[in-house]
């Protein structure tokens, strides 16, 4: 009887972590053109300032790698052979960590997948399978939620009023 009464009260331990864990976590979202998918976790603003010089308070640091989303890393999938920021990408799906700058972004294509955030990138760096620089954009309106925009012949990420566009041709 003992063993049961406590292995009741894990059980409903477990479940309201879970239910509170998943009430506080960034919907998934999937931003989907004809030859390019992005699955992203989609964090909203909040009122927080969102990219600016380590040490600011910003939630997310200039020149430190980025998950680019909420909760698992960021994913894209190529449906098929490509170029990417004017580089060559095969088909595939691969994890997407960007480093945000105030005047430009570093996009990073790795091909190791399932990661959670970018705690482990350090170890996971030597499969980078594509890195290309492109300017900052700067959004006259703010996005209170991330998201990417996935053109025919660009990959757009805006949130709050920065964001980047990376062209693609297929």
């Amino acid at each position: 009887m003992k063993k049961t009464g406590i292995l009741f009260v894990l059980a409903l331990l477990v479940g309201s972590f879970t239910t509170a864990f998943a009430q506080n976590a960034s919907p998934k979202m999937t931003a989907e053109g004809k030859n390019v998918k992005v699955v992203y976790g989609q964090p909203s603003k909040k009122g927080r300032t969102i990219f600016g010089a380590d040490g600011s308070g910003s939630l997310e640091s200039y020149g430190k790698v980025w998950r680019t989303g909420a909760n698992e890393a960021t994913e894209i999938t190529f449906k098929k052979d490509g170029m990417f920021g004017g580089k060559p990408i095969k088909a595939g799906t691969y994890t997407l960590f960007t480093v945000p700058g105030e005047k430009e972004w570093k996009i990073i294509l790795n091909s190791e997948l399932k990661q959670w955030g970018a705690y482990g990138y350090d170890k996971v760096k030597d499969k980078n399978v594509l890195e290309v620089t492109v300017p900052t954009k700067k959004y006259k309106d703010s996005a209170e939620k991330l998201m990417f925009d996935v053109k025919d012949n660009a990959l757009a990420f805006q949130w709050d009023t920065m964001g980047f566009e990376v062209p693609m041709k297929f």
